[in-house]
């Protein structure tokens, strides 16, 4: 690895996007598989040497910046959005050695708080660029563990990897299917144009945080199953050994996360066998599946995720879910192309039913993952 400083007002600058997982929740954390793919939006992040030592962190979207000398960089040192660079700062510094300070200037078009990784997109971006900047020579697999220390260790946001690797190695017009045990990321076709299909992104505006509240119980929950059952992870229980599983374990909690996670798993499996046959259609009732153990089984939907899912269902979707980590956030609905406007139609008349704010929805193709910006 290369420790040459940059030269005096050096400049990188890369755009990382955000995702939407097709489906595979909660497994990531599990040693499990999941199916995400970028969406088109992201953020860039600028990022400029300095003559000194002072972090400097500003953003298009916030007006205040945050400032810290590089020495004093820990966990806790800063909070807020600006905590998620300095984090990945702080990470690649402690690898690399002792560095300059930086200046990093971000814009993002991703909504914050959707579901949709805005921090993954935040920190792949902060970290592609100082690894061009820093001559770090980092491959996107070690650039994945370097922006999970970040968010794990420095802003206390229990993460599992699962946004980090689809912001640094999605292509366009493919899911990536994850397997986070072995560590590796195969790309999938999934040609919805092709298909005549859409999916349609609806953001709840209900927002969520990972660095707290449930995400974490749920995956504590996870961790005391795999325990009580004697395995490394609930990625080593399968369909055929869940009955056996669910009657060795008397709490009804652990029983319903074990069983989201199991059948999870094998969702996304299926999934991939399907897109993979160019059967994109027929993924429509894997998904309706999977919103539905998420809100039965694991507990995390919201009655705006399901107000959303229940209208998309009603208007003709193939299938509807709510993505991301729950609690708010974002559904996906899979449907005919000629039937989004209905569908995105039908959804808003729901949420005006119920009193809710008016949702946000638009249709996404497969993105690019994180790249250089000439």
């Amino acid at each position: 690895m290369s420790r040459t400083s940059p030269a005096l007002g050096q400049r990188a600058v890369w755009r990382a996007p955000g995702r939407v997982n097709l489906i595979g929740e909660h497994t990531d954390y599990n040693d499990g598989f999941a199916l995400p793919f970028a969406i088109p939006a992201g953020v860039t992040a600028a990022v400029t040497s300095r003559p000194d030592e002072t972090l400097l962190i500003s953003s298009i979207q916030v007006q205040s910046t945050a400032e810290i000398s590089m020495p004093d960089l820990a966990p806790g040192a800063v909070t807020g959005w600006a905590a998620y660079p300095a984090g990945v700062v702080w990470a690649l510094a402690e690898l690399a050695g002792e560095r300059p300070g930086v200046h990093i200037h971000v814009d993002g078009d991703v909504p914050l708080g959707a579901g949709l990784s805005s921090s993954a997109a935040l920190i792949c971006s902060v970290a592609s660029a100082l690894n061009e900047l820093w001559q770090l020579g980092l491959s996107p697999a070690e650039l994945v563990a370097i922006t999970r220390r970040a968010e794990n260790d420095f802003v206390g946001a229990p993460t599992g990897g699962l946004d980090q690797l689809a912001s640094l190695m999605c292509t366009r017009g493919h899911a990536l299917l994850l397997d986070l045990r072995a560590g590796t990321a195969d790309q999938v076709p999934m040609e919805l144009a092709a298909a005549d299909l859409a999916i349609l992104v609806t953001d709840t505006r209900e927002q969520h945080s990972h660095a707290h509240g449930g995400y974490a119980e749920r995956r504590a929950a996870c961790l005391e199953s795999a325990r009580l059952l004697g395995v490394d992870a609930l990625r080593d229980i399968d369909i055929t050994t869940l009955p056996e599983a669910e009657r060795r374990l008397a709490d009804p909690v652990l029983i319903r996360v074990t069983r989201h996670v199991v059948t999870e798993n094998a969702r996304v499996l299926e999934t991939v066998e399907l897109l993979r046959a160019g059967r994109v259609e027929a993924i429509g009732p894997l998904l309706d599946a999977s919103h539905n153990s998420l809100r039965d089984d694991f507990a995390v939907s919201t009655p705006k995720l399901d107000a959303a899912v229940d209208a998309a269902r009603t208007a003709g979707a193939l299938g509807s879910r709510m993505t991301g980590g729950g609690f708010g956030g974002s559904t996906i609905t899979l449907g005919r192309s000629g039937d989004v406007p209905a569908i995105e139609a039908a959804i808003a008349r729901s949420y005006a039913h119920h009193g809710y704010r008016p949702p946000r929805s638009w249709a996404v193709q497969p993105a690019q993952g994180a790249a250089r910006v000439d």
